[in-house]
């Protein structure tokens, strides 16, 4: 932000003003005290991902953590915002996580009734998943009550997408095994491009997020895919 005002001479209030209008027209997206290009072939690092949308992801989880009992069976896969769902499940009793996300599982051992279950597979550094052949394998041996997962981006027809192949297949691996299946994804989502499907809107129970596009609401509503939206405060 600092280089920015100084190369372009101007005042914070206008670079913050400018770098909103493009992250709106979906050219880039927010982060932190700047901004980054929006891509549709690699995603944006983990820890800028972190910081992006924190607010409305803390908001996501809440609400969807208030829709997930005591005593249920429940996966989480890789993402930001199912590691803000992490958190916001500390105060459930009684579950039962399997997850192929270290990070949510570090986070899950703080909840001392909750039995945490690892899948295997092989760990991708850059943010603590799981993924390939013996995660894919892992997850097919569970039927959970509530699949939890996130998505890269989603796009106009309402398909959810994601970079990195090996992940997908374990996505949908998730998708398939799992009783009712919840999605988690800020706004930010629905801007975005990703290379490789996972499944649509019509495969998902509940969608949460802080703003749904009208056109996909009501494809959503036609599809029987409840939405619940959760702006942040």
């Amino acid at each position: 932000m600092d280089d920015l005002v100084r190369r372009f001479d101007v005042t914070p209030q206008t670079i913050r003003r400018d770098l909103s209008d493009l992250a709106e027209s979906g050219k880039i997206d927010r982060l932190h005290g700047g901004a980054v290009p929006r891509s549709g072939v690699s995603n944006i690092g983990y820890h800028d991902r972190q910081v992006l949308n924190a607010d409305a992801k803390a908001a996501i989880a809440a609400a969807c953590a208030a829709e997930v009992p005591d005593n249920a069976s429940i996966l989480l896969n890789i993402g930001t915002t199912t590691e803000a769902v992490a958190r916001a499940l500390l105060g459930h009793r009684n579950l039962t996580v399997v997850t192929n996300n270290l990070n949510v599982a570090t986070t899950l051992a703080g909840n001392d009734s909750a039995e945490v279950i690892v899948a295997g597979g092989v760990l991708r550094r850059s943010d603590g998943g799981l993924v390939g052949d013996l995660a894919e394998e892992a997850m097919g041996r569970f039927k959970p009550d509530i699949a939890i997962i996130g998505a890269s981006a989603i796009d106009a027809d309402g398909d959810l997408l994601d970079y990195d192949l090996q992940e997908v297949r374990v996505s949908r691996t998730i998708v398939r095994q799992s009783r009712r299946v919840f999605l988690v994804a800020d706004r930010s989502k629905f801007r975005r491009a990703a290379p490789v499907r996972i499944a649509s809107l019509a495969e998902i129970d509940t969608v949460f997020t802080d703003r749904m596009p009208g056109k996909l609401a009501r494809r959503c509503a036609e599809w029987e895919t409840r939405v619940i939206e959760a702006p942040a405060l």
